[in-house]
């Protein structure tokens, strides 16, 4: 961070590591890590998103990703926590914030891109929320698998899936399972599924593909997201292949998370 009295403001913070990432930054962990220019370490990072004391935006790397984890844990359950990274933690600043906050600093001016910032570092902007690519596909999904309740009433009309059924001619949908499915047999990188748990001891399966999404839970169905269908939202009903899909997903995600 380019401030003359290394002062640092933290908003808000977010883990990056192979189970838990902002999937704004990428498909997978890996992807997410090069956004930043970091390496993927199994271990993980902490991102903090401040402001320094000219109310600039910055996103600071901290390598300790159990102390920003704790800090967010405190801040979900309602309780003040001081997260001040030691300076050995901090890896690397980066210009700007990838996601969009909706706070500032008191007594700072409105959060802004860094007027000094190193011209050969990319400046991380929020996706265009108007606009539809990779990075609002994924933020689709996540937004799915955090409210999901919500989104299933949403949904009448559903696809069955059927492994042994032949796909209709140009089913995206169909194509998008069958690439889901190659993933239990062929792990993708780190973090590509990820699996959390749901109430009624179920699973939240989130999972992401080359120009696909997928948010689903173990005992109800599947919802995707294409890029090629923007703002779309495709209910996959479970069918004869669809629960045993999810499981075998939620046990990949498991085991190597």
């Amino acid at each position: 961070m380019a401030d003359d009295d290394g002062a640092f403001y933290v908003l808000s913070a977010l883990l990056l590591t192979p189970g838990q990432f902002p999937s704004v930054l990428g498909d997978d962990y890996p992807d997410a890590c090069e956004a930043l220019g970091l390496e993927p370490w199994a271990d993980g990072y902490g991102l903090l998103f401040g402001q320094d004391a000219d109310g600039a935006r910055w996103t600071v790397v901290s390598d300790d990703a159990a102390l920003v984890g704790c800090a967010i844990a405190a801040w979900d359950c309602g309780m003040p926590y001081d997260l001040t990274p030691p300076d050995r933690t901090v890896v690397d600043s980066v210009p700007g914030w990838p996601l969009a906050l909706s706070v500032s600093t008191p007594g700072l001016p409105e959060p802004h891109d860094p007027a000094d910032s190193d011209g050969d570092r990319p400046l991380l902007c929020p996706p265009a929320p108007d606009a539809w690519g990779p990075a609002q596909r994924r933020l689709g999904a996540d937004e799915i698998a955090a409210q999901w309740a919500a989104w299933r009433k949403q949904v009448t009309d559903t696809v069955t899936f059927d492994e042994s059924a032949p796909p209709a001619p140009e089913s995206r949908v169909a194509t998008v399972l069958a690439e889901a499915r190659e993933y239990t047999r062929t792990p993708p990188p780190a973090g590509r599924v990820r699996s959390r748990p749901a109430t009624d001891g179920a699973r939240l399966v989130r999972a992401d593909g080359p120009g696909w999404s997928l948010a689903a839970r173990t005992d109800d169905i599947a919802l995707v997201l294409l890029d090629d269908k923007p703002h779309e939202i495709l209910p996959v009903g479970r069918g004869p292949e669809l629960p045993a899909l999810l499981h075998a997903l939620d046990r990949m995600a498991r085991a190597s998370s």
